[in-house]
């Protein structure tokens, strides 16, 4: 069986990916799964894509095998993008997902609902040793509330309200939010170009 490496330690990224590789058999690992832990790969990139690409292709070159990495945040239209490739710190080192949140909202305060457009955006690069690398993107549409409401996902989905929704993300359910998300596109991208291969190339 061959084999691809999810850059994640997030369990439920991992599951959402071997959906995809189990029916060409080939076996989704993650970092969680490594005999030896890989250090955390420094994220300077200026844009989501260039991110993936640097985890993606450092861990593929590490490791000799194909790695699946991706990059992901909330940018916000009234303030010019951010927190974009910050999002996950944008409060701070810790990666609060509350504390990420009311820094947003604070940031909005008194901005009209209108205004409050934003997107969630996801960049999948798909690292293989010696050939290129390839990226895939998705983004989900919206606009963030007045405050944080519901207990589903994580993150910014609390104050996340998608386009044709009154609910945030965090109020819907699982299959609901997969079927919409940033990274449910990507991963639709990623199948269909999977898809019009007749094989993988690795």
């Amino acid at each position: 069986m061959k084999k691809i490496l999810i850059a994640t330690k997030n369990q439920g990224k991992v599951e959402d990916f071997r959906t995809i590789f189990n029916k060409d058999q080939i076996e989704v690992i993650s970092l969680l799964d490594l005999e030896s832990p890989i250090d955390d790969i420094e994220e300077t990139g200026e844009t989501f894509a260039e991110n993936a690409i640097l985890k993606a292709e450092t861990i593929a070159k590490k490791m000799n095998i194909p790695v699946l990495a991706d990059d992901s945040g909330l940018s916000i239209d009234h303030l010019n993008g951010r927190p974009g490739v910050y999002s996950a710190r944008y409060a701070g080192m810790e990666k609060e997902d509350q504390k990420n949140c009311q820094k947003v909202l604070s940031e909005l305060e008194g901005v009209t609902y209108e205004d409050r457009t934003a997107q969630f955006v996801c960049a999948l690069a798909f690292a293989i040793p010696e050939k290129e690398t390839i990226v895939k993107y998705g983004t989900c549409e919206g606009h963030i509330a007045n405050q944080p409401i519901g207990e589903n996902g994580f993150g910014y989905d609390p104050i996340f309200i998608p386009i044709g929704y009154d609910r945030t993300m965090a109020q819907l359910s699982k299959e609901d939010k997969s079927a919409i998300s940033h990274r449910g596109q990507a991963i639709k991208e990623l199948t269909t170009w999977l898809e019009l291969q007749k094989k993988v190339g690795f």
